[in-house]
């Protein structure tokens, strides 16, 4: 009795489900601009994923991409010739999946960013971080060395004089 019910339970979910089973029911936020996003996902038929992926491609990589292009390679290096270019990318990818109510970052935004740092900032020099010369490390270490028998002997005369005044 009761594995029918809840099998019975299970076909009306079913029935009654207007995506019938389908999870991917596309849903649009009620923000501005978002109404130009979602138009065009819902006259071409698209899954929100689907059509995420299209629109970053279309308007926010081509663009990111034109800007990367119309710098040269050192050019590519700079951060303060990079960085408009990377934000306003960063900025759309994440403005498009707030209208289509999705997570941000995703996994699809990850491989992008990771494709887009492989293609443009691979070959960038880097500066590691290195010991210092070993004159200035002598130099540290050295110092506070060199202090603690000073502060003991100021120390000691302190007290010493300090006694001297009862």
């Amino acid at each position: 009795m009761r594995a029918s019910l809840s099998f019975f339970g299970v076909f009306l979910s079913f029935l009654f489900d207007p995506g019938h089973g389908e999870r991917d029911i596309f849903k649009c936020a009620n923000k501005t601009g978002c109404d130009i996003y979602c138009s065009v996902c819902v006259e071409y038929v698209l899954r929100p994923q689907q059509c995420y992926e299209s629109l970053v491609f279309h308007f926010c990589q081509t663009n990111f991409l034109t800007a990367m292009n119309n710098m040269t390679s050192t050019d590519w290096c700079s951060l303060e010739k990079v960085k408009s270019a990377y934000n306003n990318f960063t900025l759309c990818t994440e403005s498009i999946a707030d209208c289509f109510l999705l997570p941000w970052p995703n996994h699809f935004v990850e491989d992008t960013f990771v494709d887009i740092h492989a293609t443009y900032f691979q070959e960038c020099p880097t500066e590691g971080l290195r010991d210092p010369p070993p004159k200035i490390v002598l130099a540290l270490v050295m110092t506070p060395i060199c202090l603690i028998p000073v502060m003991v002997v100021l120390v000691v005369l302190k007290t010493k004089n300090g006694d001297m005044r009862n």
